[in-house]
């Protein structure tokens, strides 16, 4: 894999579990409010990080973490993530996916193969308005595929939207609601602007910690439970 970054140890990312953090160089999609913006390019990683010197800590912490979580970028673009999972695994070890959705099949393998414990999804806005907030010519129908394909796997999952207050409103948080109806957990992630691909999104601001509580009491009318991060 093309690996971008590496975090050794985190106590919020896996719920409920110490984990550390492996982050997949390259991403399909284009979102301007992007919080890891040099992990985008695939070709931009300096390649200072190895698999194997990834997989040579992981051992030496066998019994002191519990899981791995594999970010990005987007780690189903990686041609040989499955290889990689499996290695983890064979460590023991619980590894949580993140992923866009963008590409299903590669999520159905990896749940076939058994080689995830948690699945973690970002549903980046109503299937109507995805090629426009992504920046991509991604086909919504993959996104429903995956979204579909995680609520059914069997395994702890949640969904989430990071909320940017001039690309998602009310109606859009609605309309992924019913997207989504019956999911286990959808979680509203507040816009923090510290660092993101468009400059410009510097200056944005998010909603008010009054207007997210009423967001999340309008969609626990879909879903089983809502949060906001």
């Amino acid at each position: 894999m093309i690996i971008g970054g590496f975090q050794r140890f985190s106590l919020i990312d896996y719920p409920g579990k110490i984990c550390a953090i492996v982050f997949t160089q390259g991403c399909n999609f284009r979102c301007p409010y992007c919080h890891n913006p040099e992990l985008i390019n695939p070709q931009a990683s300096q390649g200072s990080i190895s698999e194997e010197e990834i997989l040579s800590f992981l051992k030496k912490r066998k019994g002191k973490l519990d899981a791995v979580e594999i970010t990005g970028g987007e780690p189903t673009l990686q041609s040989d993530i499955t290889e990689f999972l499996e290695k983890v695994k064979e460590m023991n070890f619980l590894i949580k996916l993140d992923s866009n959705g963008s590409h299903p099949e590669v999520i159905e393998k990896i749940v076939e193969l058994k080689l995830v414990d948690y699945l973690a999804m970002d549903i980046k806005a109503p299937l109507r308005r995805y090629q426009e907030i992504t920046g991509s010519n991604i086909n919504p129908h993959t996104i429903r595929q995956s979204i579909d394909l995680i609520m059914n796997s069997g395994l702890d999952y949640e969904l989430r939207t990071t909320v940017v207050k001039s690309q998602i409103s009310e109606r859009d948080l609605l309309e992924i609601g019913r997207l989504i109806k019956g999911a286990k957990l959808y979680i509203l992630q507040r816009f923090v602007p510290s660092k993101t691909l468009d400059r410009r999104f510097l200056n944005e601001v998010t909603y008010s910690d009054e207007e997210f509580e009423h967001f999340k009491k309008i969609l626990e009318d879909y879903v089983v439970k809502c949060d906001v991060r």
